[in-house]
């Protein structure tokens, strides 16, 4: 039986991989990098072991011990991390943070990409496993959008794409086509109560891949917190990439989207 490891973030994007890796008849050998990790991730893997993202050295002895050639990396990891203090890096991690020429998202999984191919481990597709998580075009909520939110959605995916392409973010808010929130290091959820705070109901969520998306590591996710903070700020409509977004836990996602009002369109 083939081995794959995975990298394990926050969300539940982990433990839909885990179950269709183990479905497909694959051994899966875990990294659960932060507190958030979804526990139930152990459930579905072959092992889980609890190691700190800051941790590099001791990532890649596991991944060594256990015999493990390819990876994937899954789950929310905010860049915040870098700078709030929560993870404190070994010495590897430092020194290699330090050499990087800027901190752009790209860049900083770009660096685990090239020490993980240096110990002989490929990382792979993030969506290898689980391209059935990725809705093709169409409206997939019950609700159809509004002319004036179909407007924002045309509009607010134009800038998400250019904000993708310059490698700092893939979610903006907009509203009467005016741009409320733009995503940094904050994260999707933090972009959506801001922009929608300032937008006072009715906000249209884009998120999009980047240009130069590479998919083996930060493709764009939606699920069920997603639609929380919308509907914690009156937010109306989301809008994903189609083919190149993954929507997870999509029953959950549809249902409380009906409940909350929201329209959510695939482009």
């Amino acid at each position: 039986m083939e081995r794959i490891g995975l990298l394990a973030g926050a969300g539940k994007l982990p433990v839909e991989c885990a179950k269709a890796a183990r479905t497909l008849g694959y051994e899966v050998y875990a990294v659960a990098l932060l507190a958030e990790t979804d526990p139930e991730l152990g459930q579905f893997a072959t092992d889980c072991r609890k190691i700190s993202i800051g941790h590099i050295d001791a990532i890649l002895s596991y991944l060594k011990e256990k015999q493990i050639t390819k990876v994937t990396m899954l789950g929310k990891v905010t860049k915040e991390l870098l700078f709030n203090g929560k993870v404190q890096p070994d010495a590897r991690m430092l020194q290699l943070l330090m050499s990087l020429p800027d901190r752009n998202d790209d860049t900083v999984m770009m660096m685990f990409v090239q020490e993980l191919a240096k110990a002989g481990i490929q990382a792979f597709d993030q969506t290898a496993l689980i391209k059935a998580l990725m809705p093709q075009p169409g409206t997939l909520s019950k609700r159809e959008p509004t002319d004036a939110e179909r407007a924002d959605m045309e509009f607010g995916f134009k800038i998400a794409k250019e904000l993708g392409r310059l490698d700092i973010g893939q979610t903006v808010v907009v509203k009467n086509q005016a741009v409320m929130a733009l995503e940094a290091i904050e994260g999707t959820d933090a972009c959506i109560r801001r922009g929608g705070e300032l937008a006072h109901g009715g906000a249209v969520v884009v998120k999009t891949a980047k240009p130069q998306q590479d998919n083996r590591f930060d493709v764009p996710a939606v699920g069920k917190q997603t639609i929380e903070s919308m509907a914690a700020v009156g937010a109306k409509a989301l809008t994903i990439e189609a083919g190149s977004t993954l929507l997870v836990e999509k029953e959950q996602v549809l249902a409380l989207a009906e409940e909350k009002g929201i329209t959510i369109v695939a482009m």
